[in-house]
């Protein structure tokens, strides 16, 4: 089966590069404060968060086990970040990888726009279910929406 590719765009109210602080560089930080419902921790398993890292998330049940991630790419100028997730849920059947290049953009307010390709891989010939992948991208809606509305909550974070 083809690589399947998404394409997300969030606005939010947050000034760029605080957004792309708290949602992509040091979410190992922020996540588990800002959703402690759904996730344990953030761990890094190896590196200091630049290249290279890999972070493993710890989800609270009902939200799933785990799920590894590498830092392939770090622009802080640019405020772009690439990321693989390579093992855990919720791809375990049927997806090897899947890889997320975001950025975070300007907008004429003062706020941003959180965007994001992702790319699934399919383990060999498997077929990668639509709806696990619109879950996860509801997900990652839900947890830029929660950082946005944490960081004007506590404009001092």
């Amino acid at each position: 089966m083809a690589i399947l590719t998404t394409q997300t765009e969030i606005a939010t109210a947050v000034p760029p590069a605080k957004l792309y602080k708290a949602l992509l560089l040091e979410a190992h930080v922020y996540a588990p404060k800002i959703l402690p419902q759904s996730i344990k921790s953030i761990v890094l398993l190896q590196g200091d968060g630049g290249v290279g890292t890999i972070k493993q998330t710890d989800f609270k049940e009902g939200f799933g086990v785990y799920l590894k991630v590498k830092v392939d790419a770090v622009d802080e100028g640019n405020l772009k970040y690439i990321y693989t997730a390579f093992e855990g849920e919720p791809w375990v059947e049927t997806v090897e990888k899947a890889t997320y290049e975001a950025e975070v953009v300007a907008t004429p307010g003062g706020g941003s726009i959180y965007k994001a390709t992702n790319k699934y891989y399919p383990k060999g010939n498997a077929e990668i279910d639509p709806s696990k992948i619109k879950e996860a991208e509801d997900t990652t809606d839900g947890f830029v929406k929660a950082v946005e509305a944490y960081l004007v909550a506590n404009p001092d974070a």
